[in-house]
């Protein structure tokens, strides 16, 4: 149905509007299914950020995120007839994107495995604040404010993020943290991101 782009960390479109990126994959995705095949660009660089973020959360590195990123668009474009719901789609991208990622995770480091490649991401139905938050046009600056903060609270906000309910449950055994530490966790770090930010990303 149109021709399928390279993912990479920066696709983005430019000049964002205040529209959610559900709204935005949704309309995008029907559109691209009623045959513009120009929407299915507006449908990647909405989602890819997002896919980013959630992949990297399982500790792959660029080459293996882009890999599992891109086989995710495929297996898009090969059973999007299975989506009965647009609004549905966002949600489909990341749990491909999930499982992919944990599975290649699993392959990967079957040795050593990562703390966080179990963990099981409630999908939003609606935007969370930090998800909206970190799909602003300051998403860079944002997220390499994250990335200036200690690995607890990086692996703590890139799982979160894109979760309206989060399982405090799992997270509580993946992250090895008690179940009531981690609000209050998630609180201070998001604090640390916008302390980071006002410093121009720096500690």
């Amino acid at each position: 149905m149109g021709t399928m782009v390279t993912m990479s960390e920066d696709s983005r479109t430019e000049g964002q509007s205040d529209e959610s990126p559900w709204s935005k994959a949704s309309g995008a995705f029907i559109a691209w299914r009623s045959g513009d095949a120009r929407a299915v660009d507006e449908l990647v660089s909405t989602m890819t950020p997002v896919l980013w973020h959630v992949v990297r959360a399982y500790g792959l590195d660029r080459q293996a995120a882009e890999d599992v990123i891109q086989a995710t668009w495929l297996g898009l474009v090969r059973r999007h007839q299975t989506i009965a719901d647009p609004k549905a789609v966002a949600s489909w991208l990341i749990t491909s994107a999930r499982r992919g990622a944990a599975a290649h995770a699993r392959s990967a480091r079957r040795a050593d495995p990562v703390e966080d490649e179990k963990l099981h991401a409630v999908l939003p139905d609606v935007e969370s604040a930090e998800a909206l938050a970190m799909l602003d046009e300051e998403a860079a600056g944002l997220w390499n404010a994250v990335a200036s903060l200690d690995e607890r609270c990086q692996k703590l906000l890139r799982v979160v993020a894109f979760m309206d309910r989060p399982d405090y449950q799992s997270l509580s055994h993946d992250l090895d943290m008690p179940v009531g530490s981690i609000g209050p966790t998630r609180a201070r770090c998001l604090a640390k991101v916008r302390t980071a930010l006002a410093k121009g990303g720096g500690r």
